[in-house]
């Protein structure tokens, strides 16, 4: 059987066992390991498809299932042609399952085995998403890399409500796999859940081997812990992952998470963070954030980073946007939005070349120090 997901596993880092490796898919080629933008509502925020490639040289996006089910609906993308056609990206995409925004809608939903009851966030009409209508609506999509319906965990939470948790997760996960039938052009990927609790982070990860998806997923870190605790989990799961199949993170865009989740021995990361930020006249740059709209920078005239090559900083200055953001023009937070995804795709370029040379523990050391991280 053709399967629409294959990793090539190219280098291992022999000093930190970070791997280098590249992902093949129905719409091409994803070198790992890779940062994607976030394509929230079939777009990323401020940044239009062109820009994405040429400017920040994404390789892959995400959608999300949840918005998109909403409005248009998965039903109108599909007689559009699907999503690559629908937003003009003929590059990969990968859909969430909505899971994740289902479950942060608190008292507007109601988990249930079948699946999950809840009221829009847009008009509070009645909604339902079991496993099966998670699978519908993003075969619909026609993005390359889908994931099982899940249930993420709140930060923190009880030991037996995480077993629970994680047990459905497993559950749900195998009704994705049995109502899955667009394998040849789209690779499902299972999502390892647990919490906290190192022995049902092993269930999990066990039991969704046995299932044998194309790919794995860590979810439910990330999500307000510290980072010690982050690190703990990563590091204590990503080993128990397949190493002939892709390894995604899900939701991490700060720059020490991504060089640390790459030493763990992660392919894909993603977040919302740098549009996010952008959009609050926030840069990233290679001496650690800069707040572009602050006055300190009215007569600052250099590029938002001397180290970057991306469309912004190579033509405008810091005076100049911070023009653009204190008086709300477009164009600021798109140039910022431009700049700080690119960081992040350059810097995962990087990372990806140290890994070839057996140098990401030192890389990330002279990173962190420049930066002005404490490692």
């Amino acid at each position: 059987m053709k399967q629409a997901i294959i990793y090539e596993l190219l280098h291992i880092d022999k000093n930190s066992g970070a791997r280098r490796g590249v992902i093949h898919t129905p719409h091409g080629d994803i070198q790992t390991p890779i940062f994607m933008p976030v394509g929230t509502q079939a777009t990323v925020k401020g940044v239009n498809p062109k820009q994405l490639k040429e400017d920040v040289k994404a390789q892959i996006i995400l959608s999300n299932t949840y918005h998109l089910f909403l409005r248009p609906g998965h039903k109108l993308i599909k007689e559009a042609g699907g999503l690559h056609k629908f937003m003009h990206w003929d590059r990969p995409i990968l859909t969430d399952s909505g899971g994740f925004q289902v479950f942060s809608l608190g008292e507007l939903r109601k988990i249930r085995e079948e699946g999950v009851d809840f009221r829009s966030h847009l008009d509070g009409s009645k909604k339902f998403i079991s496993p099966e209508i998670s699978m519908e609506i993003q075969e619909a999509l026609g993005s390359d890399i889908i994931m099982a319906f899940d249930e993420c965990c709140p930060y923190p939470s009880t030991y037996e409500y995480t077993k629970n948790s994680m047990e459905r997760t497993t559950r749900w996960a195998e009704r994705c796999k049995n109502a899955h039938k667009t394998t040849d052009i789209q690779g499902l990927f299972g999502i390892v859940q647990g919490g906290f609790f190192k022995d049902l982070r092993e269930k999990s990860a066990k039991d969704l081997i046995d299932l044998d998806f194309p790919g794995y997923a860590i979810g439910g870190i990330s999500v307000g812990e510290p980072k010690e605790e982050f690190l703990d989990i990563l590091n204590f799961t990503t080993p128990l992952l397949p190493e002939n199949k892709p390894r995604y993170l899900m939701g991490v865009g700060t720059p020490d998470y991504l060089i640390e989740s790459a030493l763990a021995g992660i392919d894909m990361c993603d977040c919302v963070l740098p549009t996010r930020i952008a959009r609050h006249g926030t840069a990233m740059t290679s001496h650690g954030k800069v707040v572009v709209r602050n006055a300190i920078y009215e007569k600052d005239f250099s590029p938002i980073d001397c180290e970057c090559d991306c469309y912004a900083c190579e033509n405008f200055s810091r005076a100049y946007i911070r023009h653009l953001i204190n008086t709300k023009e477009i164009l600021g937070v798109q140039l910022l939005s431009i700049h700080n995804l690119r960081f992040l795709t350059k810097l995962m370029e990087r990372v990806r070349i140290e890994i070839e040379k057996d140098n990401l523990l030192n890389f990330r050391d002279e990173f962190y120090e420049k930066y002005g991280y404490t490692n």
